[in-house]
């Protein structure tokens, strides 16, 4: 099983999900906080995970950003099973997570934490130094590609509103070729606006292909930029629907479990059998 390397791009059929659980399980202890997980996530989508604390989404990001190895089952990139031992494979491999406390720091600029550990140089050694005014352009340019624009590059980040935090934090995975971006939706409350302004990012990167997961207790704001649907119940998945199956009252009633979702779930899965199989 692989743990560092997926086949080139080009050569994966594009039919194949650039990330895929198939049966995924997690334990901690004897307590599954998983359990046989499956979902394709496809380039060019977003999928999101819905569900109330404890449901298993935490544990799920985790398991994508390489914070936590999967106990059964398998984890596919690009169709090839890997078993992720640290957060730097699971980068290396094209997965950048956006957390909720937005790993940033706070003193330092705009431009430096966009680029942080990866700052561009000139020249040849021993004249090698920081190329600080491309940087500044580079970090201006992918800002505004995922809707932020008038940034000023050498603000602290601390001076960023949250849906601009959070923009960075996306722009910078698109700049160094995520395939796939993990988003650990904030639990402070975001303003409409920032919403919008974070949703605009998220949308870009769908735009430019990428396999987007977005993780968020909000339905409405879900079904407003999502394209799937994943609803987890204890560890397990209690409905994979789509844009087509619920509208966003579905969704949001959905959200409160119960019968109504059970109902919906064996109504899907008799009409869809390969829901069930997922």
């Amino acid at each position: 099983m692989s743990t560092a390397s997926v086949p080139d791009e080009s050569s994966v059929p594009s039919s194949t999900p650039v990330i895929e659980l198939r049966g995924l399980t997690v334990r901690h202890g004897h307590v599954p906080a998983l359990h046989r997980v499956s979902v394709p996530l496809h380039a060019g989508a977003i999928t999101c995970v819905l569900g109330e604390n404890g449901s298993g989404k935490s544990t799920l990001v985790s398991v994508l950003s390489g914070l936590r190895r999967h106990d059964e089952g398998e984890l596919l990139v690009a169709g090839t099973p890997v078993r992720f031992r640290s957060p730097r494979q699971a980068r290396a491999l094209g997965i950048a997570t956006v957390w909720q406390d937005l790993a940033v720091a706070p003193l330092l600029s705009s431009w430096r934490n966009f680029f942080l550990g990866a700052e561009p140089t000139r020249g040849v050694w021993p004249l090698r130094r920081l190329d600080v005014e491309g940087a500044r352009e580079t970090t201006v340019r992918a800002m505004a590609r995922v809707g932020v624009t008038g940034l000023d590059p050498d603000q602290p980040a601390s001076a960023l509103q949250a849906g601009e935090r959070q923009s960075l934090a996306v722009a910078r995975a698109l700049h160094f070729g995520a395939r796939a971006l993990v988003i650990d939706e904030p639990d402070t409350p975001m303003t409409v606006a920032r919403q919008t302004l974070f949703g605009q990012a998220i949308l870009a990167a769908r735009a430019q292909g990428l396999a987007v997961v977005v993780v968020t207790n909000n339905p409405r704001y879900a079904h407003l930029i999502g394209d799937r649907f994943l609803l987890l119940a204890h560890g397990s998945v209690a409905g994979n629907l789509t844009r087509d199956d619920v509208d966003a009252d579905d969704l949001t009633a959905l959200m409160a479990g119960g019968e109504q979702l059970t109902t919906l779930t064996d109504a899907l899965t008799a009409l869809h059998p390969e829901l069930g199989e997922r």
